[in-house]
């Protein structure tokens, strides 16, 4: 039986990554479109979301949050303030809220909300096919019954990873979280290196594509270390450690890791202003 079943999701934002999880959760069939609403600020995109999936929308976050069992906070991480502010005293106290608004910390939200059951998510963008990872935390005042709820609606994104220290979430951001754009932007470099040998650009994207699947379907496969997959496929003298080593002259190992601390250091001065913006409103 789902852990959802019965219960009122609102969805809070309409954005990209909450229609990946409303449309993962009724393609799975862990909820019904009679179960979510969605509320956004645009009609266009909320009358989108119906045509779409048939569940109910709205324009008004109050409205939609009102008697919701689950909140999904969807919103940009400078919009969530002015939500949490909308919504403070309209969630039922035994209510559970999740927020996928990155960098936003859970104290802020909790003194935003007046609200103690709270979930914070790091999610990613293959999670809008159902191929994403998404690392969660949880306040303690989140019981058994709602952490099933929420690792649920997780798992209508993709696989999930649970952590018990909220640190963790900024580390996530800079590794899973940005790590499609780092993807991204390798796979680009290698179809511009396809084309730049003459190759057609149809041609150079396929072998890319399908070699970065592949490459990741063997490593699950095989469960071997990736500097053991590496050697595999590196014969002496040739041209394998040619090109590794251009890389490796390169400093890629460096770059990528600075890339990473980069976006670790910034997650981390998003919460830092979320949390300063919050303590300066309630000084007011």
């Amino acid at each position: 039986m789902t852990a959802l079943k019965d219960l009122r999701l609102a969805m809070v934002g309409s954005g990209n990554m909450v229609e990946a999880m409303i449309g993962g959760l009724l393609r799975r069939e862990l909820a019904g479109p009679q179960q979510v609403v969605a509320s956004g600020p645009r009609q266009e995109r909320a009358d989108e979301l119906h045509k779409r999936y048939s569940i109910d929308v709205t324009t008004d976050n109050v409205k939609a949050a009102h008697d919701a069992d689950i909140i999904v906070l969807g919103v940009k991480p400078l919009t969530l303030p002015i939500v949490t502010s909308e919504l403070r005293g309209k969630i039922k106290p035994e209510s559970l809220v999740i927020s996928i608004a990155a960098g936003a910390r859970i104290k802020s939200i909790a003194r935003g909300l007046h609200h103690q059951a709270i979930v914070r998510v790091m999610p990613n963008t293959p999670a809008q096919i159902g191929q994403g990872i998404s690392v969660w935390t949880a306040t303690r005042q989140t019981d058994e019954r709602q952490r099933a709820q929420a690792q649920q609606i997780l798992s209508a994104l993709g696989e999930e990873i649970y952590m018990q220290e909220e640190r963790y979430l900024d580390m996530a951001t800079a590794v899973s979280g940005n790590g499609p754009s780092y993807v991204f932007l390798f796979m680009e470099a290698m179809i511009d290196a396809g084309v730049h040998l003459g190759f057609p650009r149809r041609v150079a994207q396929e072998l890319v594509l399908q070699t970065m699947a592949g490459s990741v379907a063997f490593a699950r496969q095989s469960a071997m270390h990736p500097a053991e997959l590496r050697n595999m496929v590196t014969s002496p003298g040739g041209t394998s450690a040619e090109s590794l080593y251009q890389l490796e002259k390169g400093s890629l190992r460096t770059v990528v890791s600075r890339a990473i601390w980069a976006g670790y250091q910034k997650s981390k001065l998003l919460g830092d202003l979320s949390e300063a913006q919050k303590e300066e409103e309630d000084s007011h």
